[in-house]
């Protein structure tokens, strides 16, 4: 599905192209715009996404955004707001969301969820006493480090990574 059919900077309308880079040879479908003089090309470049495992304890605390399906909880996530680094996205991320400050943060890895179009940039936070619900989140519960599960996409990925690292299998 093209996510507009007219330019942005001149009004034509756009098709898609094949286009490659001046200095590789790696070719790509992309949106262009068809005037001869317009140069605009839509890149749809991945959104960055900072993601957490938010650790009290024992347990992983996971959150279910407003919306989401009633049985479906994950890590807590958020956008990267402009000229923000990731490590303060997060850290607001957790604040927002769950009203607490990290005790300790550390940059787990990058995670590619292609369903969305997302570059995830995972956390491991630790942190004390009790959250409260921001105004995205539906709900959030603690689940045991020993009971907890991956699932196989989004944030999924670097909690087993994750996983591997805390229990050593």
């Amino acid at each position: 599905m093209r996510p507009f059919k007219h330019c942005p900077w001149c009004g034509n309308s756009l098709a898609i192209r094949a286009m490659s880079a001046a200095d590789s040879d790696d070719t790509r479908e992309r949106l262009a715009c068809t005037a001869t003089d317009c140069s605009y090309v839509h890149y749809d470049n991945p959104t960055p996404v900072v993601a957490a495992i938010v650790q009290r304890e024992d347990s992983v605390v996971l959150v279910q955004n407003k919306g989401w399906p009633g049985s479906f909880f994950g890590l807590m996530s958020g956008f990267l707001e402009r000229n923000e680094h990731p490590d303060e996205a997060v850290a607001r991320e957790l604040h927002e969301e769950l009203g607490l400050v990290p005790l300790s943060q550390t940059f787990l890895g990058h995670y590619a969820f292609d369903g969305m179009n997302q570059l995830i940039l995972a956390y491991h936070m630790v942190v004390e006493g009790e959250w409260t619900l921001g105004r995205e989140i539906a709900a959030a519960k603690a689940i045991p480090i020993a009971k907890l599960r991956a699932w196989s996409v989004g944030t999924g990925p670097a909690l087993q990574d994750w996983l591997v690292r805390v229990r050593g299998h």
